[in-house]
Formats: structure tokens, C-alpha cells, sequence
């Protein structure tokens, strides 16, 4: 593995080897937490928490996450920066830069996200655009290596919108052997320029059905996201009428593999994307995703950092 500090932005950005390396590696991070004896490796270093949006879970793993490894995290809202318009970019960027040695950022343009790893020397994680979420999907990843031993040869159903998380799994196939699943109708479909791009030389297989039943079949994992993300929620209402044959319910587990998993990134609209019933069923993991955003995240940390 490389010592240089490095950027991660999206899912690619990790090779196969990498992947599995920072996998086995947060495991080992977890234990050590769990033990008492997390690494303090960033002792005496700060990390800027830029949050354009609401979080409860990616806000509080990483803050907690740079704390256990003993540096301090400092979040930064929209009235302190707002890009590209207080002040440009590549400024922020620059001056961020002088004072910590990490720039997390939470926000709306991928386009953003790009420029300010462009002109910022030390690392950036993306840690939410409206294009992708690749910090939620590694620590995903980190969750069915616990429970199945292994994140490759499966088959992962994802169902319902094709939004941002979406595409990070489509990520995730184009670097791991994996058989994805995206059921979602064609006017919420994750985009075929992307899907396209992703496809070529992927990996893994990648799939894209209107068919939810064929999506869910045979499953080792069914995954589900809310059906209009934020920035979007005034397309509830259309998104409802045309993903409702798409909810995780309970005629899809039943066609799942008998030990599937069931996942869901939070927060879910429960009754919306999927049933309580399957929510708070014996399949779901969706607190363990909850909790290995703080371990995966903190391997992805200290990758960025080049110490992974």
C-alpha cells in the first residue's frame, strides 16, 4: 500500500486490493475500539468537517470516528463557507488546507467535491454529493463481510430509486466481483452515461431491470434507500406512484436467498421504501450499517493519510 495521502471521491478510487485490504483492516480497527485500544495515530492533527446538508450519521461517525484516533474535528455549515460564492473554491481550499490535515466535506455538486481536491494539498472525502456516497457503500461492504464472510460471488439487489447510493454500489461492482441488481423504473434509473462508464471493464456484473421480482431473486443482499433524497423531497409524491412495485417488502425477501440480508442506509420513510415488518425483521442489519460507519470510515481515514 502506498504511504502518500490521496483523495477518495468515489468508489474507484479504491482498487480491488484496496478494497479488500481496508476492509480486513477496519475489522481490526473495530476490534481495537471495541478492546479499549483504538490507534491514536492523529494525535495533535485536525480534520475540517464541511457540511452542507443534514446528517446524523456521517456527521457523528466521522466526528467521533477523528476523535478516536485521537485527532480533533472541526464542522464547518454553509454560513461559515459557502463555495463559490463568499469566496471561491480553490481559496477554500487553499486555507483549509493550512490548517488541517483533512478535508471531509458533505455536499451538493460532485463538481464541487472535484475542484476542492484539486486545490486542496492535503486529502478530501467525499462524504455525500447528489452523484454519489461512497464512504456509506465501503462501510456497507465492511457490514456483509462481517456477516457473510465475504464481500464477492454474491448477488446484491438494489431497489428503488437510482440516486446516489445507487451509484456508489455501481461503483462497487465495477471493482469487486459482484452481481448487481438495480431494480428501479427507467425515469429513475441511475443514468446510462454513467452505467455505461462503470460497465466498461468492470469487475463484477451490472444489471439494470425494471423487474423488481427478477432484481430481488435469489439475493444474497436486498438493499433499499428512501425514494426522494434531499434536496429532492418535492418529488415524494411522483417518485411514490412510479417505485411502489419496487418497496422491500415482504413478497421480495421471500424471494431472496434464505439468508440475505436486508440493508438500508437511514433515515427511511418506513411503509414508503420498505415495510416495518422487514425494517425490524430477523434479515435487517441496517443498525450494524449504522454502527460500521464509524469503523470503516476510520480505515478510509487513515488511508487518505496514506497510514492504512
Amino acid at each position: 500500500m502506498s504511504n502518500q495521502p490521496r483523495d477518495f471521491l468515489n468508489l474507484t478510487d479504491l482498487t480491488r486490493a484496496d478494497l479488500l485490504h481496508l476492509l480486513h483492516h477496519a475489522v481490526h480497527l473495530k476490534d481495537r475500539t471495541r478492546s479499549g485500544e483504538c490507534p491514536t495515530p492523529l494525535s495533535g492533527e485536525e480534520a475540517a468537517l464541511i457540511f452542507h446538508k443534514p446528517s446524523l450519521r456521517t456527521r457523528l461517525s466521522f466526528e467521533v470516528g477523528i476523535r478516536q484516533l485521537g485527532g480533533n474535528a472541526m464542522f464547518i455549515t454553509d454560513r461559515e463557507i459557502e463555495l463559490g460564492k463568499r469566496e471561491t473554491t480553490a481559496d477554500v481550499a487553499r486555507v483549509l488546507s493550512r490548517f488541517a490535515q483533512l478535508i471531509v466535506i458533505r455536499t451538493f455538486k460532485q463538481s464541487d467535491v472535484v475542484e476542492l481536491a484539486h486545490y486542496a494539498p492535503v486529502p478530501v472525502i467525499n462524504a455525500l454529493t447528489d452523484l454519489e456516497h461512497p464512504c456509506q457503500i465501503f462501510c456497507d461492504l465492511l457490514t456483509i463481510f462481517e456477516k457473510l464472510q465475504t464481500v464477492e460471488g454474491l448477488k446484491i439487489a438494489y431497489l428503488g430509486d437510482g440516486n446516489n447510493v445507487a451509484r456508489s454500489w455501481i461503483g462497487a461492482a465495477n471493482r469487486l466481483d459482484i452481481d448487481l441488481w438495480v431494480g428501479t423504473r427507467p425515469e429513475t434509473d441511475p443514468g446510462s452515461d454513467f452505467v455505461e462508464a462503470m460497465t466498461d471493464g468492470a469487475r463484477g456484473r451490472i444489471t439494470i431491470t425494471d423487474d423488481p421480482l427478477a432484481a430481488a431473486r435469489g439475493a444474497d443482499v436486498l438493499y433499499t434507500d428512501v425514494w426522494a433524497s434531499m434536496g429532492e423531497k418535492e418529488k415524494v409524491g411522483e417518485r411514490a406512484s412510479l417505485l411502489e412495485p419496487y418497496r422491500l417488502d415482504e413478497r421480495l425477501l421471500e424471494a431472496a436467498s434464505p439468508h440475505c440480508l436486508v440493508m438500508h442506509c437511514l433515515p427511511a420513510e418506513r411503509g414508503r421504501e420498505i415495510t416495518d415488518g422487514v425494517i425490524e425483521g430477523p434479515h435487517s442489519v441496517v443498525f450494524d450499517q449504522a454502527e460500521n460507519r464509524l469503523h470503516g470510515q476510520k480505515s478510509l481515514i487513515l488511508w487518505c493519510l496514506g497510514r492504512a
